[in-house]
């Protein structure tokens, strides 16, 4: 290592423990209780990781272990003191003080396999998050409030299955059609419900009074469906849900098209510029109607409503979903093969009215097997808007025709840009 390399990695080490030193002691004079350190010690502890690793360019191995050795006997007895105060110490300050000599030692390193640049970034990184991590106490111990057993247990069933059973499906291709792969529809599904979880978690986060828009603008990413459904029930149970519930509906409606962009986007990237020009379109547009809806509603109404959305990670849903995917995939397949291009949106109308991932993945899949992407954005955008024909009909139907005439315009709005820009695209 040069100097300067050495200088900088010196200075980068300081600079964690002073990130991570300065939550420390904001929190020690917040809780006014006394803390193993603070902005000082903190960066003392890093500096002592960073020396010792320099040592060990030349002594080996043994200036690391003998300086963990002394601060973690100097953890030790802060830990018994506080106890021997009566204080309830914690672990967390600890742990974050031997993640502080750790990255102190990563900082001068040899032989480590990242180049000086990828090496430093990653320090600044663990520190921000471990900072992150202990600034965020309070609102994380708060959002573990919202979650349920029920959602540990199916979490915890689906995070096995997806790292157990998974791995063990073979990755061949059989079947009519030769479409059918056990690993890749497994691989499918973990991925649906993960981004469904993401949305499931961040609805449980913010509860059921941050507004309507709100819980429809986030339960777009679960499913929008279910939001139309329960919205358009509760609204017409109570008349002054209306409008809160004309907005959430449309917010997850439009959040669904966005939804369907960030798969492609993480599955096929080089379809997504086709696929902005339709759905990113019917995105803004919808979000646009929401925005107006906004301005122009009263008062907030009274506390009440509330969607209520299964756990993604639910096996019975993951499993459905599973069916689902190879019903419609195997019909798509069919489809284009037999009837050609006509059959293969004919295939996604008929897909739309239940579910979109589940055609957007099987389209997805035949793009890389050779389709078009015109052809490919336009089946997409077909089952999306069919989709959103059957959320107005359910509002209607559910609703009544007081909600159907705030959501109606909206939704026809959406489906009118939809349509001139597949055809002129086409």
């Amino acid at each position: 290592m040069s100097f300067e390399e050495i200088f900088l990695g010196f200075l980068i080490a300081l600079a964690a423990g002073a990130l991570i030193g300065l939550e420390r002691q904001q929190d020690k004079a917040t809780q006014l209780r006394p803390s193993i350190g603070g902005v000082r010690t903190f960066p003392l502890i890093a500096l002592v990781g960073a020396l010792s690793a320099f040592l060990a360019q030349t002594l080996g191995v043994w200036p690391i272990v003998g300086a963990l050795l002394v601060v973690g006997g100097f953890l030790t007895v802060s830990y018994y003191k506080d106890r021997g105060r009566n204080i309830t110490p914690g672990i967390t300050t600890p742990v974050a003080a031997l993640i502080t000599f750790l990255l102190g030692v990563l900082a001068l390193l040899p032989n480590i396999p990242l180049d000086t640049i990828h090496r430093y970034l990653l320090i600044i990184a663990s520190a921000a998050v471990v900072m992150a991590l202990l600034s965020y106490k309070e609102p994380l111990h708060q959002a573990i409030t919202h979650v349920s057993n029920d959602d540990i247990y199916a979490t915890a069933k689906f995070v096995i299955l997806a790292l157990v059973v998974l791995p063990l499906l073979p990755n061949r291709t059989f079947g009519p059609l030769n479409v059918l792969n056990p690993f890749h529809i497994g691989l499918m599904v973990v991925l649906i419900a993960g981004i469904s979880f993401l949305g499931y978690v961040a609805t449980r986060l913010v509860g059921p009074h941050k507004g309507l828009a709100t819980t429809g603008l986030l339960g777009g990413l679960v499913s929008s469906t279910a939001v139309t459904v329960s919205m358009a029930t509760q609204a017409k149970k109570s008349p002054s849900l209306i409008l809160p519930g004309a907005m959430a509906i449309m917010a997850a409606s439009s959040t669904m098209f966005a939804r369907v962009l960030v798969i492609i986007g993480i599955l096929q990237i080089s379809l997504l510029p086709t696929l902005l020009g339709s759905l990113g379109a019917m995105t803004v547009v919808g979000y646009g109607v929401v925005l107006a809806m906004y301005l122009k509603s009263g008062p907030a109404p009274p506390d009440g409503a509330y969607v209520e959305h299964r756990n993604p990670f639910e096996l019975t849903s993951a499993l459905t979903f599973g069916l689902l995917y190879v019903a419609v995939l195997f019909i798509a397949k069919a489809a284009q093969t037999y009837l050609g291009d006509q059959g293969l949106y004919a295939s996604s109308i008929l897909a739309g009215t239940t579910d979109v991932d589940a055609i957007t993945l099987s389209i997805i899949q035949f793009y890389s097997e050779g389709l078009s992407s015109w052809i490919a954005a336009t089946a997409i955008t077909l089952a999306a808007m069919t989709n959103t024909l059957v959320k107005t009909m359910l509002t209607a139907w559910l609703g009544g025709w007081a909600l159907a005439k705030k959501v109606a315009p909206g939704m026809l709005l959406i489906l009118l840009v939809g349509g001139v820009v597949v055809l002129m695209l086409g």
